[in-house]
């Protein structure tokens, strides 16, 4: 080889050098851009909450104001707190919170900071903030820890995960769960020093161990954004008593069909 060649080959290895630096630097500035997608809508059906509901404002203890949706039927029975996934309003989720609000429990349904009208900027502690301060508010109304159930969509489910541990919650349900969001960085951006540039980690592998009451797991195999394993390795990873729904045909967003909220339904009547 020349030396005109040897030129050539450096020369365009620096300019890939150089490439690589520069997306991984705007991986690390705009990561929180990259995670988090308030104005993403999906599952849009057009229908509107069945159940009635009151529109509730929860300030967090860093002056975040939170907005949600609480229904209830009756103090005494179970309350689902749901944590929604990184994508979309809680317009997304009405088509979820219709099947939920038939079965016989409350339901409250916060928007994250940044989320559908919540004032702030999402992080994973931002996120966290946010879900203790539900927790509180629900609290407050003389709703205990006994009588909440957790439930966790995609990123949510990390959330309830963290807010569970060494609690003593009714129960709690994971809808396509994740391991950490390393992993799944590393999954969707594996030639990048994932674990060296993420802010927000959500470990939720290390802390499954942790919950020490009732979960139910459920997850699809053709998931294109969180791979089945991950779902499959929580299910593996956590304590007894555990339930899972595994089916071969659902997406990331499972479709909530009689199978899926007959489970749902034996999972919380288990719990009384």
């Amino acid at each position: 080889m020349n030396l005109n060649n040897k030129m050539s080959l450096f020369y365009i290895f620096g300019l890939i050098l150089i490439l690589y630096l520069v997306v991984t630097l705007g991986l690390y500035i705009f990561q929180r851009k990259l995670l988090y997608y308030p104005n993403f809508n999906s599952h849009l059906t057009g229908e509107g909450l069945i159940h009635s509901f009151e529109n509730i404002n929860i300030k967090t203890k860093d002056n975040i104001n939170l907005k949600g949706w609480f229904h209830l039927k009756d103090p005494e029975k179970k309350t689902i707190l749901f944590f929604h996934g990184n994508a979309g309003t809680l317009d997304n989720r009405i088509y979820k919170l219709n099947f939920l609000g038939n079965l016989d429990v409350n339901f409250l349904i916060i928007a994250w900071r940044g989320y559908s009208g919540s004032t702030g900027k999402p992080s994973e502690f931002g996120l966290y903030q946010d879900a203790k301060s539900a927790l509180n508010w629900l609290n407050s109304k003389e709703i205990t820890d006994d009588k909440i159930v957790l439930y966790g969509e995609s990123l949510g489910t990390s959330v309830a995960i963290e807010v569970g541990q060494n609690k003593d919650f009714a129960g709690m349900i994971l809808e396509s769960p994740f391991t950490s969001m390393v992993d799944l960085g590393g999954k969707h951006y594996p030639i990048f020093p994932i674990k060296l540039l993420l802010k927000d980690k959500y470990e939720s592998k290390n802390k499954i161990k942790n919950i020490k009451f009732p979960v139910l797991i459920m997850h699809g195999e053709k998931d294109k954004i969180v791979p089945f394993y991950m779902g499959k390795e929580i299910y593996n990873l956590a304590n007894n008593p555990k339930s899972k729904y595994f089916t071969e045909n659902d997406d990331h967003m499972m479709e909530f069909n009689k199978n899926l909220v007959n489970t749902i339904e034996l999972f919380l009547k288990s719990l009384n």
